[in-house]
This record gives C-alpha cells, structure tokens and sequence, in this order.
C-alpha cells in the first residue's frame, strides 16, 4: 500500500515487549516468507533484506518466547533451510486476528479520520 494522499487510513499493529524488543508487520511477513521458501536467505532476499537482517530478526522472535519460532536446517546434500514451527505458525495466527479485530474496532473511527483528513500533501502528523 503506497503512503500517499491518495491512500487510505491503515492501522498498523505493534506490540512493544520489555527491553526494547518489539513483534510488528515486517517479522510476521518474514515469517510468511520463511514459511514459502523454506529459507531465511530467501525470505530476507525477497524483502529486499540481507541474510544477516533477516537472521537477525529471527533470532530476536526465538529469544522473545519460551519456543523457537523458527528452526534452523544446517546444510547437507540438499543445502540448509528453515521451517516456522507449529508455535511459530500460531504466533502469526494470532497476530494476523490481532490486526484484524483492531481493524474491526477502529473502522468506524477511520472512516471518520478519512472523511476529515486533508489532501495536502504538505500537511504534517
């Protein structure tokens, strides 16, 4: 979805952990991306990400609950890979409903923020 004036309103959901740690859109979409490829190389290439950023910020999710979000494959005949696990793949049911009930509740109030909002592009937030 673009930024400009012409797109719509969005809520964008982020949940602040202790320590600075955060589970936001951009690790739930690469774990859709490790979950297509089978790959975190893939995944962080396919979001124009390097391999380190995206090991990385899957390190970050597995340190952030008491189960690994992510398993890592070493490689072999086949090569490395990575799977999502079974709490991995809850992890971003959840916040996929999480997103989608704050849209639910908050719709009535964009649709007004929208109907009030200035055009101008050089308006600030």
């Amino acid at each position: 979805m673009t930024d400009d004036a012409s797109a719509g309103l969005r809520v964008v959901l982020r949940i602040d952990f202790p320590h600075a740690e955060r589970l936001g859109r951009g690790k739930m979409m690469l774990l859709e991306k490790i979950r297509e490829t089978g790959s975190i190389s893939a995944a962080g290439r396919s979001m124009d990400m390097s391999y380190r950023r995206a090991w990385l910020l899957v390190d970050a999710m597995n340190r952030m609950f008491a189960s690994p979000v992510v398993e890592s494959q070493r490689g072999g005949k086949q090569g490395g890979g990575a799977a999502v696990t079974a709490f991995g793949e809850e992890l971003l049911a959840r916040f996929r409903a999480m997103e989608q009930r704050a849209r639910d509740a908050l719709s009535g109030d964009l649709e007004w923020l929208e109907a009030n909002r200035s055009t101008d592009t050089q308006a600030g937030g």
